[in-house]
Parts: C-alpha cells; sequence; structure tokens
C-alpha cells in the first residue's frame, strides 16, 4: 500500500498503455463537433445528429410507440437550445438514474433588439454580452454571426456568416495605442464598456440614397440572402462568435485551442460515453443545457422542468405510473456535474493554491466544492459518494486529480451541481483543466479530454 499519493501525469500513462492515437482521434472528433456547434442551437442540433445515427429515437417516437424497454435509447430536445440522452436501464428509473450534465451555451456577444445603425460612415450593430468575459479580450479579433430570425410570414432563417473562408468577418474595433494614453490609465474592466461593444458591419452606401445609405446597403445585402427586413431584428436571436476553427496547439499539438471549451468539452465527452454504453443496470443520462453562463434561468436552463418532465414521460412508458416515482428517481440518482475547472497557469500563480489546483495533463478534475468565499453557492459532495466515483476512476484505470476553483477569497464560479442536488440527487462536479476560460479561445489539453471521456463512460458502466 502507497502511503503517499502524488497525481500522475497521464500523457506518461497512455503511452505505455499505447494510446497515444487514440487521444489524438478522439480530439479530432472533439474538434470537429466545436466547429459544427458555435452556438447552443447548433451544438443541440449537433448532439441530435448523432443521437440518430447511433440508434435513439425521439420522446415523442417513444410516446407514440407506448412503452419502454431496457436497453432502449431515447433523446428528448428543449426548443432546439437543450438536448437530454436516455439509455434504459435495467433497473427501472425508480431506482435511481446514472446522470452526466453539462451545458453548451458560452459566453458570447449577442445583438440588441434594435441593433443596427451608421456613424461616421461606418455601420455598425449594438450588443449586449451574454455571460462573463473580459471585454476587452473582443476587440480586434475575427468575429462570425450566427442566428435565427423569424420572418414576418413565420419563416425560420438561420444565419451563419463568417465560418466558411470566403465569407466577411466582423470586428469589434480597439483605440490605437498612439492615442490610448487615457484609455491605457484605466482598470482592465473599464478599457472597453459593455456599450462600446458595437460590431463593425460595412461602409458602402447604397447608391442613390442620401438618409442613412451605409445601413440601407447592409439592409439590402441581409435582404437579399436572408430575406429579412430591419424588422426582423426585433425578435431574432442572433450571436456573434469568434470567427474560424478549434486549432491544435503547440510543436507537439498537445492542446486544443477554441471557443467553447467551457462547457462543450464536457457536454460532448458525455455524449460520446452515452452512446458506448449498452444494457446499463442504471438508465444512463446525458443533460446538455442552455443558460447555465447566466444563472441556469428560463425554460431551456436546469432550473426550468424539462428534465423532470421528460423522466416522468418515461416513468409513465414503463407502466404504473405515480408522481411519488419521479421524485423517488431524482433522488436516488448520482450525478457528474460536468463542467470546466481553472487550469493552473504558471504565468498568474498568485491566484491558485498549488496543492489544490487543476494541472494541465493530469487527467479528468473532481471538485468537491465550488462557491465563493466561505464555499458560498456551492454543491460540496459528500464524501461517500466523492469516494464511490474515485474508486471507479482507479478501477478503470482514469487519470484523474482533484481542484479547487483557485485561492481561497480569490473568486469563484458555480455550476448546475446544487439544482440536481436540490432534488436529493448525489453530485460532484467533473471536468477537465482549461487555461484562458471564457476567452475568445481557450485551451484544453487533449490527453485531459481523453481521459474524460473514459471516466464518463466507466461512470455509467461500473457500479460499486
Amino acid at each position: 500500500m502507497e502511503l503517499k499519493h502524488e497525481f500522475k501525469n497521464a500523457w506518461e500513462v497512455e503511452r505505455e498503455n499505447n494510446k497515444i492515437e487514440e487521444v489524438m482521434s478522439y480530439s479530432k472528433e472533439y474538434m470537429n463537433f466545436l466547429d459544427h456547434g458555435k452556438t447552443e442551437r447548433t451544438s443541440a442540433r449537433e448532439i441530435v445528429k448523432i443521437a440518430k445515427v447511433n440508434g435513439y429515437i425521439s420522446i415523442e417516437e417513444a410516446i407514440e410507440k407506448g412503452k419502454v424497454s431496457a436497453g432502449e435509447k431515447i433523446y428528448a430536445v428543449n426548443k432546439d437550445k437543450a438536448v437530454a440522452m436516455f439509455v434504459m436501464g435495467k433497473n427501472k428509473l425508480e431506482k435511481g438514474m446514472k446522470v452526466i450534465g453539462g451545458h453548451i451555451d458560452v459566453p458570447r456577444i449577442d445583438l440588441k433588439p434594435n441593433p443596427l445603425y451608421q456613424e461616421a460612415n461606418l455601420g455598425f450593430f449594438k450588443t449586449h454580452y451574454y455571460g462573463g468575459i473580459k471585454k476587452y479580450q473582443w476587440t480586434a479579433t475575427p468575429l462570425a454571426i450566427h442566428g435565427v430570425v423569424i420572418l414576418n410570414d413565420g419563416k425560420k432563417v438561420d444565419i451563419c456568416i463568417g465560418e466558411d473562408p470566403s465569407d466577411p468577418v466582423f470586428c469589434i474595433t480597439d483605440l490605437l495605442v498612439h492615442l490610448a494614453g487615457d484609455q491605457m490609465q484605466k482598470k482592465l474592466a473599464d478599457g472597453i464598456t459593455g456599450e462600446g461593444l458595437n460590431i463593425l458591419i460595412g461602409h458602402i452606401p447604397l447608391e442613390g440614397e442620401e438618409k442613412e445609405p451605409i445601413e440601407q446597403n447592409i439592409l439590402k445585402i441581409l435582404n437579399e440572402k436572408y430575406g429579412m427586413v430591419e424588422e426582423d431584428f426585433l425578435s431574432a436571436e442572433i450571436e456573434v462568435v469568434p470567427a474560424g476553427k478549434a486549432r491544435d496547439l503547440g510543436f507537439d499539438r498537445s492542446m486544443v485551442l477554441a471557443y467553447g471549451h467551457d462547457d462543450r468539452v464536457c457536454s460532448y465527452g458525455a455524449v460520446k460515453a452515452v452512446i458506448e454504453t449498452e444494457n446499463p443496470e442504471y438508465c444512463a443520462v446525458v443533460l446538455c443545457v442552455d443558460k447555465e453562463e447566466v444563472g441556469s434561468q428560463g425554460n431551456t436552463g436546469m432550473h426550468s422542468k424539462f428534465f423532470e418532465n421528460t423522466v416522468a414521460e418515461l416513468i409513465a412508458l414503463e407502466g404504473d405510473y405515480c408522481d411519488l416515482k419521479i421524485r423517488r428517481s431524482m433522488a436516488k440518482s448520482k450525478v457528474l456535474s460536468a463542467d470546466v475547472s481553472a487550469g493552473y497557469d504558471p504565468n498568474f500563480p498568485d491566484v491558485y493554491e498549488k496543492r489544490n489546483s487543476a494541472y494541465m495533463g493530469h487527467g479528468i478534475v473532481l471538485s468537491k466544492y465550488t462557491g465563493s468565499r466561505g464555499k458560498s453557492g456551492c454543491n460540496d459532495a459528500n464524501a461517500e459518494f466523492t469516494a464511490e466515483v474515485r474508486r471507479i476512476f482507479n478501477n478503470s484505470g482514469v487519470v484523474w486529480q482533484t481542484a479547487e476553483l483557485g485561492k481561497v477569497d480569490q473568486g469563484g464560479g458555480g455550476t448546475i451541481a446544487y439544482i440536481l442536488a436540490n432534488y436529493g440527487a448525489e453530485v460532484i462536479d467533473c471536468g477537465v483543466g482549461v487555461l484562458n476560460m471564457h476567452a475568445p479561445y481557450e485551451i484544453v489539453s487533449k490527453v485531459d479530454i481523453y481521459e474524460m471521456y473514459k471516466g464518463y463512460k466507466a461512470f455509467f458502466n461500473l457500479n460499486i
């Protein structure tokens, strides 16, 4: 028995296991998912595609069929922004579920309802940022526009501009350094204001127009391509995200630089794990929800009744429905709250506590609690469940570590963990370390995300 404990380097472990090629292959699949899922809507669509290819049927099809049985695979979609996937277990739902829950919304910039204006011979969109961002990071970088517009006749139009190499891109301007003396004396948080995140979108005036000719030209382009008029902006959902694809990072291609790791990295790992799960003892569930970055509110966030209602539908399909079975199912469930942690960055050592930080390359991360200050707002997993997950990982050869989110009183954050814990479920946060979290381009280690996928799959399939 080893009395002393040291966390392992996952690269060394997987090299010994001859799995480096698998690590790289898994990362390519994940990067492809990121490239096609730049928003919560497109991420949800990609997850549904994966589900259908792997034999899942919709909850509506299951209801029409009138029953479910062990091993059956079902998915449910919530307003095109959230997805739940179920592999029915040998035990009835009343006995509890194995749940991995993450989110597919990401910090970004949204257009305001009335966004279009021109000034100084330039066309702009007004915006309102979504989630926690450092505003200065979003200037002077190529941006893409994604969204959904409902035209006056009810037709839904998808917009995606800036991702194809032939597309134009967009940009938020910043002040030239030669004139930035006053700006550079400000705090970082004040150097760029929220109302200053105006997106530069055009410059050519419409021929023959004297009043707001640049606006008119932009509207003409949008009308010709999408059938839009200016009024359609008032009800649209249009998001601005960094343009471009996920990229390998480093001479050794050991990391992934991309927009949206938090938290699509965990959501994809959970989806990959559940599609490879067959005939589990307990129903295996993946939740990919919206609105986590703004408090999990709304009818597509974790606070909504979507998950509970879907479980109720499945219990009804098992037969002999009653409300008490839903409560038992939720309370007896075991949950990995699939969300990322702050990877230790040696360029900023003062905010981390070295003995309790997530290190890149040390595998999947267990976070017993998040919150801020005196664990305010945290879930704080029970010792019994933390030890159970630890045994699952150890018995399955998963490289893992533990971490807090920075030094005590330094800051903090939260996840969806407490929401599921409120039902009585056992919940612990479990993801990977991320550098540049909430920046336009975040960084993960390829071997960490592989260990996460292995850990999620082991959680579904091993009962201790």
